[in-house]
């Protein structure tokens, strides 16, 4: 297994500066260079967001700062990253990775675009849609949308909660995407009251049909990452730390690959499955969760899985630095990306995008080149 260590990292809580140390298998390199692809990962704990990818047969790795980023969506040309009391929108302009140091290193760019407000929702899930981008609202229990003129628009919430309400009644966390709409989402207890899923998650955990209503499977032990491959279903059942087929018929898990770890984030590209894994704290929420009976085998990473056996055939470890993980995603055709933001702490990691010819010594007679070019970028 290969070692790296990378320069000392802000500490989420604390103005000290502790590692980041990680492992990885080598043929991690290998999988993302032949499915062509890079990994967007998101630590709320460590206040980070991650991109992964290879170049010159080695794994990069750069760190964003976001506030408790959470839920991430990737779309043909656009990011969303739900983070703290926003949601932030990243633009493709891979014409500008050329630019970015090391020079000819990044095959794709991403900058930031726009944020928009929504209020401390605890946003997890987000997904592109046929509408836009959906996002789970987790504190008022419901699926909603955005517009120019509210903080959201809830659109759909379970049978069973009687009011919008910002309680977290049911903890709503997970949205399977088919067809450009939301069709299953998780929910880790079929309660209306105030966090009531607290009471006995280790069993109550459900995964409901959105199109119907209907509650398809009951019983889970804390779900999370409801995701649709092939028309099948797949749930991370994270107090387990596996990850399931889920029979749209009938309900019943068939567990696919146990991990050591809590199971939370699932992506899927080619033939594999992209996991992230996270130590369970000690606390109530945590407290008595099958998992932590291997509590010290336990780790924080992402286990890569090879869709074809359902065997685990990577792995990517932080060994200090980083606890926990939300979200996992894939972005496709680009094996080493530049994403522009905030980096390494108190580094900069700026990309500015202007029109290539902008009269910036009149206002009148302004026009457009219909050209950008990158003035500034810091480290990659």
């Amino acid at each position: 297994m290969d070692t790296a260590t990378l320069e000392p990292e802000k500490a989420a809580s604390t103005d000290s500066r502790i590692p980041v140390n990680f492992q990885y298998t080598p043929i991690l390199v290998d999988i993302l260079q032949h499915v062509r692809a890079s990994l967007v990962v998101s630590t709320y704990q460590a206040g980070k967001v991650l991109v992964i990818g290879a170049h010159a047969g080695r794994l990069t790795i750069s760190f964003l700062d976001y506030e408790r980023p959470m839920g991430i969506a990737i779309g043909h040309d656009r990011i969303a990253i739900g983070a703290g009391s926003a949601i932030h929108f990243l633009k493709a302009n891979h014409a500008a990775a050329s630019n970015v140091q090391p020079a000819g290193s990044h095959d794709g760019c991403f900058v930031p675009h726009t944020s928009r407000q929504t209020g401390k929702i605890l946003v997890h899930d987000l997904g592109w849609g046929t509408e836009g981008l959906w996002v789970v609202n987790t504190l008022f229990s419901c699926l909603c949308t955005l517009d120019d003129t509210h903080s959201f628009v809830p659109r759909w919430k379970p049978s069973f909660i009687s009011q919008l309400a910002d309680e977290d009644r049911c903890h709503l966390n997970g949205m399977a995407m088919e067809f450009g709409q939301p069709r299953f989402v998780s929910v880790l207890a079929q309660s209306d009251t105030a966090a009531g899923w607290r009471a006995d998650k280790v069993r109550t955990g459900c995964l409901i049909d959105v199109q119907t209503g209907e509650t398809l499977s009951k019983g889970l032990c804390m779900p999370h990452s409801p995701r649709i491959r092939n028309g099948e279903l797949f749930v991370l059942n994270s107090g387990h730390g596996n990850l399931s087929r889920v029979d749209r018929s009938t309900g019943q898990l068939e567990p696919v690959e146990s991990m050591p770890g809590y199971t939370r984030g699932l992506a899927f590209h080619g033939q594999f499955a992209f996991v992230g894994l996270s130590r369970i704290r000690e606390t109530n929420v945590f407290g008595g969760l099958p998992i932590g009976e291997r509590r010290e085998e336990l780790c924080c990473g992402i286990a890569v899985i090879d869709m074809t056996t359902g065997k685990t055939v990577a792995t990517f470890r932080f060994l200090s630095g980083v606890e926990e993980i939300f979200a996992v995603d894939v972005i496709p055709d680009f094996v080493n990306l530049a994403v522009g933001g905030a980096n390494q702490g108190d580094q900069e990691n700026e990309i500015w995008i202007v029109p290539s010819e902008a009269p910036v010594n009149r206002l009148q007679g302004l026009e457009k080149s219909g050209q950008s070019k990158t003035i500034g970028t810091g480290a990659a």
